[in-house]
């Protein structure tokens, strides 16, 4: 499975924790951390939830682009 390398360097960008993120977009801090190793796929839901905390777009998140912009 893929590591979500973006929404690792996103979170310590801010200095923020998993747990913090986690309680964020309404996860148990292990499931998030599960997600950043890649060793769960993130579900659509989540990924809305980790684009609007960061601002950012899911194809960003994906690293479909390099761009972070929203459309």
């Amino acid at each position: 499975m893929k590591m979500y390398k973006r929404i690792r360097d996103l979170r310590e960008d801010r200095d923020w924790t998993q747990d913090y993120v986690g309680k964020q977009i309404n996860v148990p801090q292990r499931t998030y951390a599960y997600y950043e190793a890649g060793q769960r796929m993130i579900p659509p839901n989540v990924l809305v939830a980790l684009a609007d905390l960061y601002n950012v777009s899911v194809d960003y998140l994906l690293e479909r682009t390099d761009n972070p912009r929203r459309l």
